[in-house]
Formats: C-alpha cells, structure tokens, sequence
C-alpha cells in the first residue's frame, strides 16, 4: 500500500504543475462534442475520489459484504459545472481529496486489505484490488486524457 501511498502524492504534486504548463484552450477543449476536456478529466477523477473516500472506509467495517454502488460519471461531471470553474478550483479539489484518500489508505489495519466487496453482479473483489484500481483508473485518465496531446 506504500507504493499506492506514493503514488497519489506524485500526481498530487505533478497535477498541478502539468495543467500550468498549458494554456487555457488546452485545458478547455474538447476533442469532440462527447469526449471531457482536460479539465473535465480532472473533475472526473475528484468524483472518484469523492465516491471511493466513502468505500474505502465503509468496506473497513460494514456487514454482509459491502455492495459498490455505481455512479452515472457524466452526469456528475455534467451537474458539478466543471468546464465552467476556474482550474485552480478544481485542482485543489484533486488535492485535497486524494490527501485524504492516501491517508485513509495509510490507516487500513493490513487485516482490513482482505475485506471483501461486491463489485457489482455478485462478483467480489478485496478492498486491497479496490485501492490499487483506484490507482490505475487515475493513471489511465492521466496519461490517456490529460497528458496526451489531442
């Protein structure tokens, strides 16, 4: 879980300095009319974190099996506004969100990692799985939406 810990505070830190280094046209353009712009790409990954704060806690401790429930991603990057909110908003958001999540990752008991959740149609996964896909779906949208050059 250290490397995941770790993890988050690099993007944490190299968020910031990645969306400065464009310009504002870059960060509000999107590639076609249903695709997010980078700076809805940002919002997105602040609703995942907003959602899995509440996972990653409630899995620690909650009887039967904690049930994941979904969210509809676009109508909440829709509702939340955040191709219209100035990027230093939304990007202390990010922070501030994921500096909770990594210090909720840093508190789980390693007992608690095997805890179990239903992903969805009966199939269940581990908190531990939980967390590090946490990760990878930040990474995927960081090097395929917000790094890349569209």
């Amino acid at each position: 879980m250290q490397n995941i810990v770790e993890s988050i505070h690099h993007w944490i830190k190299r968020l910031p300095e990645e969306y400065n280094s464009m310009s504002e046209e870059e960060i509000s353009n999107r590639p076609l009319p249903n695709k997010w712009s980078k700076k809805e790409i940002l919002g997105h990954l602040c609703d995942s974190a907003i959602n899995n704060i509440e996972r990653f806690i409630k899995i620690q401790y909650e009887e039967p099996v904690y049930r994941i429930q979904s969210y509809n991603q676009d109508q909440w990057v829709k509702v939340q506004s955040y191709q219209d909110r100035p990027l230093d908003e939304i990007v202390n958001l990010f922070q501030a969100l994921n500096k909770q999540i990594a210090t909720i990752i840093k508190n789980i008991p390693n007992d608690k990692l095997s805890n179990p959740c239903d992903i969805e149609n009966n199939r269940q996964q581990t908190l531990e799985w939980l967390i590090k896909d946490y990760l990878e779906h930040m990474e995927h949208h960081i090097h395929n939406g917000i790094l890349s050059k569209y």
